[in-house]
């Protein structure tokens, strides 16, 4: 007799799940950023005029060093006065000759008005002398008005610095043909004070508008910027002119800043790097830059609900030193995993090291929880 056993089939238990990951975490709070925005600038004169001739003729005289400072007035060139000269010496004498018929005429008219109440002479003989007279005084003025037009001629030949300034490298040599309008001979830029020109974001308006109202009250650490070489250059500067319009293609508007130049260290044209103190006393939300994950280039935190985490989106400003702003994505008092996102995916189950809750200090750095501040 056969007797058969069953045995019922067994299966082995499920793999516990994997214990909680430990982390350490932030609870994010609003703070007062102090940071700065770096803008590409270009240094240029606040006023800058180019030296033309106003007659034509040879230059005959060149009495400044190239690349130096010149006085408002300074004599800079010289043209050949020759043909000015004498061009004014003949103007002058047709105004003595006019000036000497005119005498004659007008003692021609006093005479025949003299004799014409005698009736010795005829009214109409008066009459053409009267207007005789008058044609001269004409002929007096038109030879004055020519006097005084070759006169200014000839002073053009002599070219004078409109201000004062840094003067260039002269555009002509000594005997060469210039003509008014056509030939630049050089360039003045004034150098003390000087610009520089950066375009700003169109957000920045209220904010540079509300410094140039307060521009006597201006801090030194403001406006401030950065050499080629990487130095600081050790003057403040402050608005001088904000532009009419933003430009709709860049959403930028430009604005030009005054610096003190008094060694000549600025020169125009130098690129810089302009630097914006952002201290608009606003409350700002940041966390440490290292609770930050990037993701084809977006960037999350992962925010703990209970025991778990949510992997969450946000956008990101300004980074100040080892804090980052957080322009959207966040709320005050949600509790972000500061250590150990490498770790965790969305969903992960996560345990809290006890007093690893951080916030942030008054000057923006992140400190523990209430108990762990009193503590220290």
């Amino acid at each position: 007799m056969m007797i058969f056993g069953f045995s019922a089939c067994s299966h082995p238990d499920p793999p516990p799940p994997p214990p909680p990951t430990p982390v350490n975490v932030y609870t994010v709070k609003q703070g007062n950023a102090q940071y700065y925005n770096v803008y590409p600038a270009t240094v240029t004169s606040i006023n800058e005029v180019e030296v033309r001739p106003q007659v034509a003729g040879y230059i005959s005289g060149i009495f400044f060093k190239e690349g130096q400072h010149v006085e408002k007035g300074q004599k800079l060139y010289s043209i050949d006065p020759q043909q000015y000269r004498g061009a004014y010496e003949q103007a002058v004498a047709q105004l003595n000759a006019t000036e000497a018929n005119q005498a004659k005429l007008k003692q021609d008219a006093e005479r025949y008005e003299e004799l014409s109440k005698q009736d010795a002479v005829a009214q109409q003989t008066v009459q053409h002398a009267l207007a005789d007279y008058e044609s001269g005084k004409k002929q007096v003025d038109a030879a004055k008005a020519n006097v005084s037009a070759v006169e200014v001629n000839l002073r053009y030949t002599t070219i004078y610095s409109p201000l004062s300034g840094t003067i260039g490298i002269s555009q002509v040599k000594q005997g060469a043909s210039v003509s008014p309008g056509s030939t630049l001979l050089n360039t003045i830029s004034s150098e003390n004070p000087i610009a520089v020109d950066v375009a700003l974001e169109e957000t920045l308006i209220p904010f540079i508008e509300k410094e140039n109202k307060n521009n006597s009250l201006i801090s030194d650490s403001i406006f401030t910027i950065t050499l080629a070489n990487q130095t600081k250059y050790p003057y403040p500067g402050k608005i001088y002119i904000i532009d009419r319009a933003v430009d709709p293609q860049t959403a930028t508007i430009k604005v030009r800043l005054s610096y003190p130049n008094p060694v000549n260290q600025l020169r125009t044209g130098m690129s810089v790097n302009l630097k914006v103190l952002n201290n608009s006393g606003l409350q700002t939300m940041l966390i440490p830059y290292r609770a930050v994950t990037e993701q084809m280039a977006e960037y999350f935190v992962y925010v703990v609900n209970a025991d778990t985490v949510a992997q969450q989106k946000i956008f990101l400003g300004q980074q100040i030193r080892e804090m980052v702003v957080v322009k959207s994505g966040l709320t005050e008092n949600e509790v972000i995993v500061l250590d150990g996102v490498q770790k965790l995916k969305n969903g992960s189950k996560v345990h809290v090291t006890p007093s690893a809750t951080a916030g942030i200090d008054s000057i923006g750095r992140p400190v523990t929880d209430t108990s762990k501040r009193k503590s220290s």
